[in-house]
């Protein structure tokens, strides 16, 4: 596997999914009952925008870049921004949090955050970053699989966080329907948020398709363009998948989208949209 995350830490698509996983984690500690968080593709779990791999490609200056001077974020967003300045203590912007460290910042002291990373300098990384916590478990192994192996969690209810490289993207969907299904069958009412990119909105259709038709009684699906969807060779944009989403999340999103799309559009024909692909909210 080639994919390094640290060449694009903190650039748009992340602001996109941290915001929604901040948002995620908020709703389900709302409920005093402990809770787990399960990534299964955790890499290291936080980056330095000064070293090399950030600074060649500059994706996190149209990303985390444009919300870290702003005099007061917008109020959706406050949260999320609150979450990085908490990372960078001496208010410069060196660290960028990975979503196991957003994770382990709004989970409580009685809840349970595991961690998957398959790549064993990226899962040793883990391990030093989360050395003496003992809510965080890390394993160095395939986070499809894990999923099958430790599900359900103890608690009973939580999170489980799919966010795969995409290095083959119809081989990816796939991977995650059939993780879905089995995770579905041994946890039907843990709540799972997949992210994944998009190049073109058409080649995600069939992905939704077979999503709207089951095993989830609810899913809900976030989608964030910064630029038109009219070139498969680049990112145009990323969604987030919700299957089994908490009370009211639809209209957290609802709320966040729009100002997700003004604040980090890159071109004319940005656009949002907030789907209900089953169970008749959003």
């Amino acid at each position: 596997m080639n994919y390094r995350h640290a060449f694009h830490a903190g650039n748009f698509a992340d602001v996109f999914k941290h915001a929604i996983l901040l948002a995620l984690l908020d709703a389900l500690t709302a409920k005093a009952k402990p809770l787990c968080c399960l990534d299964t593709h955790a890499g290291r779990g936080s980056y330095r925008l000064d070293e090399i791999e950030a600074r060649r490609t500059g994706e996190w200056r149209d990303g985390i870049g444009r919300l870290w001077d702003a005099p007061e974020p917008p109020s959706p967003l406050r949260r999320y921004v609150e979450a990085v300045r908490a990372c960078n203590p001496d208010g410069r912007l060196h660290v960028y949090p990975g979503s196991p460290l957003l994770a382990a910042h709004a989970l409580r002291r009685n809840d349970r955050l595991v961690l998957c990373e398959v790549q064993p300098d990226e899962a040793a990384a883990l391990r030093a970053l989360f050395r003496g916590d003992g809510r965080v478990h890390v394993h160095a192994r395939d986070g499809y699989a894990a999923l099958n192996a430790l599900l359900p969690p103890a608690e009973k209810r939580g999170l489980a966080l799919i966010d795969p490289p995409f290095e083959a993207q119809e081989r990816e969907f796939d991977a995650i329907r059939a993780a879905l299904g089995q995770a579905h069958a041994r946890w039907p009412n843990g709540t799972y948020a997949v992210w994944y990119p998009i190049k073109s909105r058409r080649a995600i259709a069939p992905f939704h398709r077979r999503l709207s038709t089951g095993p989830f009684d609810e899913v809900l699906a976030a989608e964030l363009l910064v630029r038109p969807d009219d070139s498969p060779l680049r990112l145009n944009g990323c969604g987030m998948l919700i299957a089994n989403p908490p009370w009211k999340l639809d209209a957290t999103l609802a709320a966040l989208l729009p100002v997700l799309q003004r604040v980090l559009a890159q071109a004319p024909g940005a656009s949002h949209r907030l789907l209900g692909l089953r169970g008749g909210r959003a």
